[in-house]
């Protein structure tokens, strides 16, 4: 039931007496000591491959994003705008998470009782929003206010003041407002499901563009393998997400997510990024699904997250750099840390020796327990600080994320072409005890023989080390490290500097064998062709070649994902940077002689109901039939729950007989088999793209 995150939350919203008060009068507290790293291991080679040609989208210029909360006295104090200047934060979230939804921007102050500091009024957030650069991101009251509230919020902020804040989410964790069994979200109506958080959406959506029609709208849904994720409550018909997008996808323009991962040791929610590329999928398949026309235009934010575990220790900074580019590269548009600062909790002692005083936020609130244990003074930056510090010596507003992996799990890997024509590469070593040896390879791209300029965060630093060592091949990364290479390209490299990429591809008239990719024309030079690759992990395959700006792919898969990116190409044959990625999933044939219903009916976060129906469309009935499918996911699995088949597992493979005497299927739709299973999951669980009947490929229908 994603306790972790309803522990967090308690935590985040809800601070004690004795911690506001300590935030309140600033106590300093003991310099921050590190105990040093484990005894280093001899070091183990770990093989790194980044292909330029995979284009993951441009960082766009609100990235790099972090909560603000109002019950932090210092926020707007001039040490906040230096600090947070220095980490490159481009988004700034307020008023805090839960506090969203009960907060009055007129009065400044919060239903229930909960405590505002001083000096943290609308206005003076944005003072400090102004002087560091950065765009806002408000959460409109939905809990305990009312869509003229908000309304008249934004007539303030962008009509009297000019402010120009451009996001507006409705209301936080809405789901938790105990409609579902948990309750931490004030909400003051009397209906609380999907459906009317849905209806009340639509109405804050029209007040408040009906001041300023140019803001965007988000709407608050659920992240896949994490509680609520796919549960139907009694009355329903659907779960929160497919209800909330139904009823308001015309009137949004992005959706809301938070991730706190699932833990129980440092080594596990390291581990657990890996998981989000699947989840972000899942709620892209079901915002193209469930929300319309509206869909394609329908961002995603992710406006909460951290590693809800020794998030002040470098645990807490491997896993925000990792984080915020697995989250950019799988088109997130703003990824926002919990949050500047929190207030001390438990003390524990991480991987590397190092203390945790349980403090959630990027800088120290020197606060002291009543153990007489003591944070860093006021204003220290936490591990996450300078993590976030680093993402700017990555990639800034404008570069191209590009593909890369490395061939071991404790060592994630993230790149971006720069627009000065480099190449940076991140490296995270998320082993506490051995350094690794590093070999670099590239596909697209020829670094030059200079040595590189290295950016090193290793335990325990109190700031990011700059040095010239190792070469663009080969690189010793510290334990618990993050490590950025900046890389020049050599003179021979087969990239083009003038050409554009192109832009806008979007796929049409998508069927079970064929696909049309269209795009937007590339810049900046004589164009002779576009090149058309499409993505198998760090390898990319040419798929075709066009001369005008669209291209149809034939003889595919059906019921196959398939993720293309098109390149210009010049008159050198010099490749132009390549276009934000286009997915696409191919259908089932619709004459087939089987068809196949897959319902997701409920879910729990760690489980879920899927029920099967399958029927012969043929002419010829079928007696004895062998139903096979493949999950998508390596996080969802069959339970030894099931009925009315015979379930055998091959990995994700799937290959189901019949039970009993259900092995008749009558010609021509003459009856149906009904089957199921409970469904194991630890992440996503996408519906399965495919199923065949007797090795047929048949006609499928979803609903989840």
């Amino acid at each position: 039931m994603y306790l972790s995150s309803l522990r967090g939350r308690g935590l985040r919203r809800r601070l004690s007496a004795a911690v506001v008060m300590a935030m309140v009068m600033a106590a300093v507290g003991a310099v921050l000591t590190t105990s040093g790293t484990a005894a280093q291991a001899e070091t183990q080679a770990v093989n790194v491959t980044v292909n330029v040609r995979e284009g993951l989208g441009t960082v766009p210029d609100t990235a790099y994003g972090l909560n603000q909360a109002v019950w932090d006295g210092n926020m707007n104090t001039p040490a906040s705008v230096d600090l947070l200047s220095k980490a490159g934060v481009q988004m700034m979230r307020y008023p805090g998470g839960s506090y969203g939804d009960g907060f009055h921007w007129k009065t400044s102050t919060v239903s229930g009782g909960g405590y505002v500091a001083p000096g943290t009024d609308f206005d003076s957030f944005m003072g400090t929003v102004k002087a560091i650069g950065a765009q806002a991101i408000l959460i409109a009251n939905y809990g305990s206010g009312t869509p003229q509230e908000a309304a008249d919020w934004v007539k303030y902020a962008n009509v009297t003041k000019g402010y120009g804040v451009k996001y507006w989410e409705i209301g936080n964790e809405i789901f938790g407002n105990g409609y579902y069994g948990a309750d931490w979200e004030l909400d003051y109506h009397e209906s609380k499901g999907p459906a009317a958080y849905a209806n009340n959406l639509v109405q804050y959506a029209q007040a408040m563009k009906a001041v300023d029609p140019t803001i965007k709208i988000g709407a608050v849904v659920t992240d896949p393998g994490n509680w609520p994720d796919g549960v139907v409550a009694t009355g329903d018909s659907a779960a929160w997400n497919q209800t909330v997008l139904s009823i308001a996808g015309p009137y949004i323009d992005f959706v809301i997510m938070h991730y706190y991962p699932n833990h129980t040791t440092a080594a596990d929610v390291l581990q657990q990024v890996r998981l989000l590329p699947g989840e972000l999928e899942q709620v892209r398949r079901q915002i193209d699904q469930y929300a319309g026309h509206n869909g394609p235009n329908i961002g995603i934010a992710l406006t909460e997250t951290s590693s809800n575990y020794q998030s002040d220790t470098q645990v807490g900074g491997l896993f925000t750099a990792d984080v915020y580019f697995a989250a950019l590269e799988n088109g997130v548009f703003t990824v926002d840390y919990w949050d500047t600062r929190n207030g001390m909790g438990d003390v524990s002692t991480a991987p590397d020796g190092s203390t945790s005083y349980g403090d959630g936020g990027l800088l120290s609130s020197g606060n002291c327990n009543g153990e007489n244990v003591c944070e860093p003074p006021l204003n220290t930056p936490f591990a996450p600080y300078y993590a976030l510090q680093m993402l700017s010596e990555v990639a800034l507003p404008g570069d191209t994320l590009v593909k890369a992996a490395s061939d071991n799990r404790l060592v994630t890997v993230h790149a971006a072409r720069n627009a000065d024509g480099g190449l940076s590469v991140e490296l995270v070593n998320k082993d506490p005890g051995t350094a690794y040896t590093v070999h670099l390879g590239y596909d697209g791209w020829t670094p030059s023989g200079a040595t590189p300029t290295v950016h090193t965060l290793g335990s325990g630093y109190t700031s990011i080390a700059t040095s010239k060592q190792g070469t663009a091949s080969t690189q010793v990364i510290p334990p618990y490290s993050i490590v950025t290479l900046k890389l020049t390209p050599s003179a021979t490299n087969p990239v083009s500097t003038t050409l554009t990429a192109p832009g806008g591809p979007a796929a049409s008239d998508v069927t079970a064998g064929t696909a049309t990719v269209s795009w937007r024309p590339s810049t900046g030079g004589d164009v002779t062709r576009y090149a058309v690759y499409q993505q198998f992990g760090t390898n990319s395959v040419l798929l075709g070649e066009s001369t005008s700006t669209s291209f149809t792919a034939r003889n595919l898969v059906p019921g196959t994902s398939y993720t293309l990116n098109v390149l210009a190409t010049d008159q050198k044959g010099y490749l132009s940077m390549p276009s934000k990625p286009v997915t696409f999933v191919t259908g089932t044939p619709r004459d087939s002689t089987c068809a196949v219903t897959y319902d997701l009916a409920t879910g729990w976060g760690s489980g879920f109901v899927a029920n099967i129906s399958v029927t012969n469309t043929g002419p010829t009935p079928i007696t004895g039939w062998t139903l096979a499918f493949t999950f998508p996911a390596s996080t969802e699995s069959v339970s030894d729950s099931t009925w009315n088949g015979d379930f055998s597992l091959d990995g994700r493979h799937v290959i189901v007989t019949p039970a009993g005497s259900n092995t008749y299927l009558a010609a021509n739709g003459g009856n149906t088999v009904s089957l199921g299973f409970v469904g194991n999951q630890t992440g996503a669980n996408p519906p399965p793209a495919s199923f065949t009947l007797n090795g047929t490929v048949c006609t499928t229908t979803y609903s989840y």
